[in-house]
């Protein structure tokens, strides 16, 4: 990957005799949305921290956006967005004034920051909360500022540290939607999250275990490997299984009984299969889903195969 505006190469952490990052190489693509899962205790954090320069590495390099984060680390500061685990909020102040903090840091002021936060704040539903001190918000909001914030000065690059932790599903939703607002005007987001079908939102996803890359591909491909895929379930009276079976049958798939089911299994939903299953979900009392496998599943498939290679 030639332009990846996020790299390592065979990056690692040592803490005494425990190996935090073991020779990580990753590549991020300009404007994508980057995975980055593991366990507690991957190394997940530990690699973050490297890449915007606040901890060093034991050996390997780094680079992000063109900048060597082991030789400059303050250089990069400048270019990315930075939300940990811990909302970084000043509890003694207002959101409004969280954001006059943080903006002066970036030399923001006067009618830029005005504008700036304005559209942020609208965008990000923060108008109600700004007068608030962040104890008194909901965990959702808080979460929402802390990404308003980091998103401020408009870096290049976002890394957000398990941002949606601890929020409801709807905010979780939410959040997930901004996310894929900054990506779509330019923005790389380097993201952990312990919630595996998050992975979903991302183009891209690296597994780390025990300091270690399992896997860095595409959300497909991990379901494509790790995974049948799809299951497409057809329920019918037990009169009409045989003719189900033969119309499934005939868009290519293998279908079997499985209880009072057709059920067929696939890596991937062609055309054929689909036409087939709308022919057989016409059978009067019948009924069709298509169910895909989790991540959470695939993740688990994935551990043990390392587990049984170990």
């Amino acid at each position: 990957m030639a332009g990846a505006i996020i790299r390592t190469r065979a990056l690692t952490k040592r803490f005494g005799d425990f190996t935090a990052v073991d020779a990580l190489s990753i590549a991020v693509e300009p404007g994508s949305i980057f995975a980055f899962l593991g366990a507690n205790g991957s190394g997940k954090s530990t690699t973050i921290r490297m890449l915007i320069g606040l901890l060093r590495p034991t050996s390997g390099t780094i680079e992000v956006d063109g900048v060597d984060v082991i030789e400059k680390p303050r250089r990069v500061r400048d270019r990315i967005g930075y939300m940990g685990q811990k909302v970084s909020l000043y509890q003694g102040l207002t959101i409004r004034e969280n954001v006059e903090f943080y903006a002066g840091l970036y030399g923001l002021g006067g009618a830029e920051l005005g504008e700036r936060w304005g559209a942020v704040r609208e965008r990000f539903g923060l108008g109600e909360a700004e007068a608030s001190i962040p104890a008194d918000l909901p965990a959702g909001i808080r979460q929402r500022a802390g990404l308003a914030l980091s998103t401020l000065h408009r870096p290049r690059i976002l890394f957000l540290d398990e941002p949606t932790a601890g929020v409801d599903v709807h905010s979780r939703g939410l959040f997930w939607e901004l996310i894929q607002e900054q990506a779509v005007s330019g923005v790389t987001v380097f993201v952990t999250t312990h919630f595996m079908e998050e992975v979903d939102y991302c183009e891209r996803v690296s597994f780390v275990h025990e300091g270690k890359l399992l896997a860095d591909t595409t959300p497909e491909a991990l379901r494509a490997q790790w995974s049948v895929g799809y299951r497409v379930r057809l329920t019918v009276p037990a009169a009409e299984r045989a003719r189900a079976t033969e119309l499934l049958a005939a868009g290519g798939a293998a279908p079997r009984i499985d209880g009072s089911d057709v059920l067929v299994e696939t890596p991937t939903l062609g055309a054929d299969l689909l036409a087939a299953a709308e022919r057989a979900a016409a059978i009067p009392g019948a009924s069709v889903r298509v169910e895909q496998t989790s991540m959470t599943d695939v993740f688990r498939r994935l551990l043990e195969d390392a587990g049984a290679r170990a």
